[in-house]
């Protein structure tokens, strides 16, 4: 049996791993794993602007109706919407048609339970074995008038908007604030310039145009070149990117120049810290972040929890120990008061917040710190084999480690990858060290 989940749902090249069967099959064994503590038999789906979600989102509600589940379709919505919306219309579950920041010819399912949590590792499990189960999959599968109905609605969107703009504090305004959005010709497409024109700012807009294939293409929180250009050019105040289902924000200061992730993090630990916004003074963040951020959170009386990479992760974290605010270097920023999962939206008016309650230039508010030194490296694997049992393998972490450097070597959950991270204060130290890991790495995975 292949595993289905990965670090962020179901996810792979559409129409091969996710084929309309495999996809109806999918919510076939959700439906019959949500169907244990239903209270209102509905589940919510949503997708981003992808050509094959048309075909993921029929195979799903099809797989739904068939186990009994009655669907509301709500189109091209962010992923956070989801979440939102999942508790909000009181359903059973929300399901998330999206491979966020992937190319159009990838295709990915997510799924949130009653109160819009992404599910823990434990419940995707159950869906797989339900999934492969096919006793249980005939005998779920209903009959007459036991067979759900499917409705597309399409005035969510307005509950969505009026939740979002209730995070930006109502003493301010963005009028006379000139912004520049890059929507990714994804998800946010329509929600993000309504949000920052109803709270006066002069938008200007990128890639808001989705045509099925070009969701992410060389532009988006992947790309924003194009965006920094003109940030720079229009003489705009910040620039904002999301990626295709608009969970993840990349920012761009006055000059054009990306603020790192990291310096988000801690400059918006600060501020919430500064408003008395932030549970306990502490904040969130993944194995891959940057160890001056946790250098300089210290240095501000904010103590800083890790978790391992995936905003689940970050949020099973808040959980567990009670906290609010946290994300990941990659852009994934969540403020838990108003989202249940990483919404760029909700992070991008934080960022406006901070900026307009201290009147700094982006460039130096959010410029907080330097980082160390950080090489990354991804290897392409044919298969994934347990780091441990790579011979030589933790000698050479050991060797590594004794010269005060960050070792992080992991697996993509998401795609036939190695991901290598070494983090120090010599760089040249830190070249020479990822050198003698890749060779050994790529000699005993691709030899």
């Amino acid at each position: 049996m292949s595993k289905l989940f990965g670090t962020d749902g179901v996810r792979g090249r559409a129409g091969k791993k996710l084929n309309a069967m495999n996809a109806m099959r999918l919510a076939m064994a959700a439906g019959i794993y949500f169907r244990k503590n239903s209270i209102n038999n509905k589940i919510i789906v949503g997708k981003d602007t992808r050509r094959s979600g048309y075909m993921i989102e029929n195979a799903i509600v099809s797989g739904l109706t068939a186990v009994g589940y009655d669907v509301r379709q709500i189109g091209p919505m962010p992923t956070p919407a989801i979440a939102f919306l999942t508790e909000d219309l009181r359903c059973d579950a929300g399901i998330m048609i999206s491979a966020s920041h992937n190319p159009y010819y990838d295709n990915g399912v997510k799924f949130f339970d009653a109160k819009g949590d992404k599910l823990n590792e434990k419940a995707e499990a159950e869906i797989e074995k339900i999934y492969y189960n096919d006793e249980l999959i005939e005998e779920n599968q209903k009959e007459e008038f036991r067979i759900g109905r499917s409705k597309r609605i399409d005035d969510v969107i307005g509950r969505y908007i009026v939740h979002i703009k209730n995070s930006f504090p109502k003493n301010l305004t963005l009028h006379g604030v000139r912004v520049v959005l890059d929507t990714a010709n994804g998800a946010a497409y329509k929600v993000a310039p309504t949000i920052f024109n109803e709270l006066g700012a002069d938008v200007i807009l990128l890639n808001d145009k989705p045509n099925g294939s070009n969701i992410n293409l060389n532009c988006g929180a992947l790309h924003p070149e194009e965006l920094g250009e003109q940030v720079r050019k229009l003489r705009a105040d910040i620039g904002f990117a999301f990626d295709g289902d608009a969970d993840r924000l990349v920012v761009v200061d006055e000059n054009g120049d990306v603020i790192h992730g990291d310096k988000l993090i801690g400059a918006l630990s600060l501020y919430l810290k500064e408003n008395g916004k932030l549970q306990k003074n502490s904040a969130v963040a993944t194995v891959m972040s940057n160890q001056a951020l946790e250098d300089f959170l210290n240095a501000n009386g904010i103590e800083l929890y890790r978790c391992d990479v995936g905003d689940k992760h970050v949020l099973e974290t808040f959980a567990k120990e009670g906290l609010n605010f946290g994300g990941e270097q990659s852009g994934h920023i969540i403020l838990a008061d108003f989202a249940k999962t990483g919404d760029a939206l909700v992070a991008a008016l934080a960022v406006m917040a901070d900026l307009l309650t201290k009147k700094e230039p982006a460039s130096k508010l959010f410029n907080p710190f330097e980082l160390y030194p950080q090489l990354q490296k991804n290897l392409s694997v044919g298969k994934k084999v347990p780091l441990e049992e790579i011979k030589g393998y933790q000698e050479l972490v050991k060797k590594i480690e004794k010269q005060n450097i960050r070792v992080l070597i992991r697996y993509s959950g998401t795609e036939n990858l190695l991901r290598i991270l070494l983090e120090g204060k010599d760089e040249s130290i830190l070249t020479k060290m990822m050198e003698e890991v890749t060779a050994l790495l790529q000699s005993r995975l691709n030899g």
